[in-house]
């Protein structure tokens, strides 16, 4: 008999629990599947919802809660020794568990008799395959996404804003779309957008570059999506430096496109986009000093996956991996200088066998 699945959290707080029970629920229990059955060890305040999912419910009063509570045995205690429980009425005696399963619960298992073999590939191939209610959610973020971002050009054009504005703005327009923009999403002007993740603050000055990054969640589905553009602010021309990097930028994602399809390296796919900045002398991941830190030129990988988390896999970096058909990846090159600011831009695609899909529907000028 193959290996029995196993994974303990709350669907609201662990996507590979979310991604087996689409459901809100806050309080965290075990999951297996053995053989044909999938059994849950939620309690009746869930049960239902678990049950509609096409799942048994092994209540935790039927494993000895009580009695563990009436001993005086510590609350994590009695997690653990419940999960060794059940897992030993369902004859689970070895498991795979994905990475980040908890330590104390391994523990009690592992004590118990049971072998976990923590295998992250397993969960990540369940993830990577979408279902279609999901890829649906990740359309309909990303056309969130497109209509935040067109807000966000025009008041960035007009001038005379702030960040915190148009966070605002954007975060309203996603609202209308059934979707959440979280607070710190990236409207970077000046040298905040040479500073990584660095969410932005403050006065759009005219002639200023505004990396505007951007990943609202689809509520029905909690499926993100995610795209980067820049703008000048007050609708100036761009000056030479910042016209150069996007220039870069755009032959960067010029050469990748074709190469993304199921099957496709991809380390190969982020070696190609680094070089047009490789070509004229800007640094990259690829060209630095190795164990120096790098901070300008395009410091950062091509992309990742998206799906139940914003950054997911399969990466487009260093690293190795292969795309497959269905992935939902970004393609996000970059060029930047500390102190002054830079150029992202970032699409959102499907992998096929063929090619892929653009689900980003936004120009990239500046």
């Amino acid at each position: 008999m193959p290996d029995a699945i196993v994974i303990y959290g709350a669907p609201e707080a662990s996507a590979d629990m979310f991604h087996v029970i689409p459901e809100g629920i806050v309080d965290p229990f075990l999951y297996v599947e053995a053989g044909d059955g999938r059994v849950a060890t939620v309690s009746v305040l869930d049960g239902d919802k678990v049950q509609a999912q096409g799942i048994e419910v092994l209540d935790a009063a039927l494993l000895g809660r009580d009695e563990l509570l009436a001993s005086g045995m510590p609350p994590h205690e009695i997690e653990g020794e419940l999960a060794r429980r059940a897992l030993e009425r369902l004859g689970v005696g070895r498991a795979r568990v994905p990475f980040e399963f908890p330590a104390g619960i391994a523990d009690a298992l592992r004590a118990g008799g049971v072998e976990l073999l923590i295998d992250p590939d397993a969960f990540v191939e369940r993830r990577r395959r979408k279902s279609g209610a999901q890829l649906e959610g990740i359309r309909r973020a990303q056309r969130a996404a497109d209509a935040a971002m067109a807000v966000a050009a025009r008041m960035i054009h007009a001038g005379d804003t702030t960040a915190e504005e148009v966070r605002a703005a954007m975060q309203a327009v996603c609202e209308e779309h059934g979707c959440e923009l979280p607070d710190d999403v990236i409207v970077a002007p000046g040298g905040q957008g040479a500073a990584g993740h660095e969410s932005g603050h403050g006065a759009l000055g005219d002639g200023e570059p505004v990396v505007v990054d951007i990943w609202p969640r689809d509520k029905a589905s909690r499926c993100w999506a995610d795209m980067t553009r820049t703008f000048v602010a007050g609708g100036r021309e761009p000056d030479d430096e910042l016209a150069r990097y996007w220039e870069l930028t755009r032959e960067s994602l010029r050469r990748v496109y074709p190469m993304v399809r199921a099957g496709a390296d991809c380390r190969a796919i982020y070696e190609a986009s680094c070089e047009p900045y490789i070509e004229a002398g800007l640094p990259t991941q690829l060209s630095k000093e190795p164990g120096t830190v790098l901070r300008d030129g395009f410091f950062h990988g091509l992309g990742h996956g998206v799906g139940l988390e914003v950054h997911e896999r399969p990466g487009l970096g260093r690293s190795a991996d292969t795309l497959k058909a269905g992935d939902v990846i970004t393609l996000e090159p970059g060029c930047y200088r500390q102190g002054y600011g830079g150029v992202r831009l970032e699409d959102l695609v499907v992998v096929t066998e063929e090619g892929c899909e653009t689900l980003t529907d936004f120009p990239y000028e500046l």
